[in-house]
């Protein structure tokens, strides 16, 4: 086991991708360089959702490159909760990472993360220093995350920063269903229900160096209030009317 990090002796990181073929490679080798003198053993994973750029093709030349790299693809957009079930279910490594890959958070602070993970630890869970997006983002991403916080009872202070480690274990115990980016709320209340204990550490925020986010849009923002909706209903007041 590796002595700099006793608490974790293998990780699989893994990036969901959506036409990021000008960031995921850069994210891929970040991450590499930070595990590869930290752990023991690692593998990469990036899920293809979908691509319709040269995202594919950029992962397919890397794989020669980056011999822990898995890819996994999807055919057609399954939408970001799918993505985040698949690297769940691809990883095979006793903790878990994950991050965009659209490189708003530098994927080298996984040894943030690393230091952090000990014995006692099943969640390390970022949170934004600062955050790098225009100022209406800002306040949206402030005030979904005070709402979800509130409605689902949730223990950590930014679930919507997707920079995670989380114990292998742990989520064998979890089944998700959302597709959409509500996944982080179900992921997050499902961990809580499990009274997994969590850690949090400050992670960086930058500006997206390339694309569009594709949350930002009046469709997914509405289909995602649509399934939060749905989510808070079936995990917290169904199981309340059911004990009546």
């Amino acid at each position: 086991m590796s002595a700099r990090y006793p608490a974790v002796a293998s990780v699989s990181a893994f990036f969901p991708c959506f036409n990021d073929e000008f960031s995921i490679a850069g994210m891929v080798r970040d991450v590499r360089d930070a595990l590869v003198d930290a752990v023991d053993e690692f593998e990469i994973i990036v899920i293809d959702d979908g691509s319709t750029d040269g995202s594919l093709a950029v992962l397919r030349a890397l794989a020669d490159e980056v011999s822990e790299l898995r890819i996994v693809v999807h055919e057609a957009n399954r939408g970001y909760g799918g993505a985040l079930q698949s690297g769940f279910a691809a990883a095979t490594k006793q903790w878990i990472f994950y991050t965009d890959g659209d490189a708003q958070y530098d994927a080298g602070e996984i040894v943030r993360c690393l230091d952090a993970a000990r014995d006692d630890v099943d969640v390390v869970q970022g949170f934004k220093i600062g955050r790098g997006d225009a100022w209406y983002r800002r306040t949206i991403g402030r005030t979904y995350h005070h709402t979800v916080k509130m409605l689902f009872d949730l223990p950590v202070r930014d679930t919507d920063c997707d920079f995670r480690l989380i114990r292998a274990s742990v989520m064998q115990r979890i089944e998700l269903t959302s597709t959409s980016g509500v996944i982080c709320v179900e992921l997050m209340h499902s961990l809580a229900q499990l009274d997994a204990r969590f850690v949090e550490v400050g992670v960086s925020h930058h500006w997206r160096p390339h694309g569009r986010s594709q949350f930002f849009r009046l469709a997914r923002i509405a289909r995602s209030a649509q399934q939060l909706g749905a989510l808070w209903w079936r995990m917290r007041v169904a199981p309340l009317v059911s004990r009546r």
